[in-house]
């Protein structure tokens, strides 16, 4: 078994206990992480205020040089952490898996790396100079959640460090290895403090409640439920941080009349089921036209009961567990109820372990509980509508507003529609399909700010107006 250390001030450390972190697929320990409280966040928020200094004083240039160095590091160890991230989260290697997640995480690093916020000039005239600066924020805490563990870290880490901010992470307790052995290998190249990591089992004290509060951190960012995201902006209010928060989705796609059923089965499968469809951002709730409602659930079916479910480290595996036991239990919860309400088209019950089938249900209607709760889990409502006016309402009809889809052979008439969903994100004949050069953010209970590109970067600046 490997015991992995917490990183606080560029040093190992261990805390005074550990707590076992599980494999999904087998129940098997995949390894240990500290168990940490107060004491070590206030020593890992110290280590990140001390280096703030001199970190936010080094040039533009040289902080792209440092996280040049840092995302080489990253994919020099990508196959290492992919490994680790199958073994804790349970994703499949293969596919849209813990190498994909790595591939991401590489990917956003480098362009992140790229980005730079030049000095702005507002004014140049015989009246003065006015010049917009953007100033680092200071310490930023970082709350990670279970399902993308790296991928989501690096979209924390990278434009902080790249903006002159020092950072303090927390992952989840139920996904930690793969983040410790991560920070580890930053700093490798960093200096002590800028970047720190502590680890807790949340049973005991809370360490993600501690950060939202405590008066040394300067912003938050927090990816998670809608609910947690309401407590991180009440408890960080004492010192008014900063923050961004990219929440819970229970994002709809609607089918036109005019799409082609078999065209579109393989993007809707993917929109709904990637990552065992625990993504934020993925299709929980579909919405497909009286006049092809049949057969889309046939195009549907037939490609995911092709779709092999096992242990991630088998290469064969496309798909694997349901991470932890709650979020299974609430799959099969949500599940049990829709079957007693529409008809089972695949899947519907249980397998062994946390491992849950590729589950679709039709018959369903805005009201179920599987309609309006996010699933977070392989199981996707499919809800018939008779015109396009309502499939808006019922899509619109939610708080959330993270991201949405159309789908239909007309371009033109699926933006018409796209338009009026009230989410941050929507696609066109696909659905989730995020990119580092796009920002990315919900509306509603889906969050507050946006991540990625120079509209992301600015989230870890506070602006500072010069006059001369």
């Amino acid at each position: 078994m490997t015991f992995y250390s917490a990183i606080i001030d560029g040093a190992p450390v261990t805390g005074e206990a550990g707590f076992a972190v599980l494999d999904p697929a087998t129940g098997e320990v995949a390894g240990r992480a500290p168990n940490m409280g107060g004491a070590e966040l206030d020593r890992a928020v110290e280590a990140a205020r001390s280096a703030f200094p001199a970190w936010s004083a080094r040039s533009d240039e040289d902080l792209q040089r440092m996280c040049a160095a840092v995302t080489s590091r990253i994919e020099e160890h990508a196959g290492e952490l992919a490994d680790i991230i199958t073994r804790e989260q349970g994703k499949p290697l293969n596919g849209l898996g813990s190498r994909w997640e790595m591939g991401g995480a590489v990917a956003w690093a480098g362009y992140t790396t790229a980005l730079s916020v030049p000095v702005k000039v507002l004014q140049d005239n015989s009246e003065g100079r006015v010049e917009l600066h953007r100033k680092p924020i200071g310490v930023v805490g970082s709350i990670t959640p279970w399902n993308f563990p790296v991928m989501i870290a690096i979209w924390h880490i990278m434009p902080a460090l790249r903006t002159g901010n020092t950072v303090v992470i927390k992952p989840s307790p139920l996904t930690p290895l793969s983040t410790l052995r991560l920070v580890e290998i930053i700093n490798e190249v960093l200096p002590p403090g800028v970047l720190n990591v502590v680890t807790s089992d949340d049973k005991g004290f809370n360490l993600g409640a501690a950060m939202a509060a405590h008066p040394g951190i300067n912003k938050i960012v927090f990816t998670g439920s809608s609910a947690t995201g309401q407590k991180v902006m009440q408890s960080a209010a004492g010192n008014m941080k900063r923050l961004t928060l990219e929440l819970g989705g229970n994002d709809a796609g609607i089918v036109l009349p005019d799409a082609d059923p078999k065209a579109i089965a393989e993007g809707l499968f993917w929109g709904a089921f990637i990552n065992n469809g625990q993504t934020c951002a993925a299709l929980k709730r579909l919405y497909v036209h009286d006049s092809i409602h049949d057969a889309v659930c046939e195009a549907l079916v037939d490609y995911a009961r092709a779709i092999p479910v096992g242990n991630g480290m088998e290469e064969t595996s496309v798909l694997g567990p349901v991470q932890n036991s709650m979020q299974f239990d609430k799959v099969s919860r949500l599940v049990a109820d829709a079957t007693t309400r529409g008809k089972v088209l695949l899947g519907g019950a249980p397998g062994e372990g946390l491992f849950y089938p590729p589950t679709i249900i039709s018959g369903l209607k805005n009201g179920d509980p599987l309609v309006d709760e996010e699933q977070f889990g392989p199981a996707l409502p499919v809800i018939r509508y008779h015109d396009v006016e309502e499939a808006i309402a019922l899509a619109n009809d939610s708080p959330n507003g993270l991201g949405g889809s159309v789908w239909s052979s007309d371009i033109a008439a699926a933006k018409a529609v796209a338009s009026r969903m009230a989410c941050g994100s929507v696609w066109i004949n696909k659905h989730g399909a995020i990119q580092p050069n796009v920002p990315f953010g919900g509306v509603k209970s889906s969050g507050l700010g946006v991540e990625f590109a120079e509209e992301g970067l600015l989230e870890y600046t506070d602006i500072q107006v010069v006059f001369s």
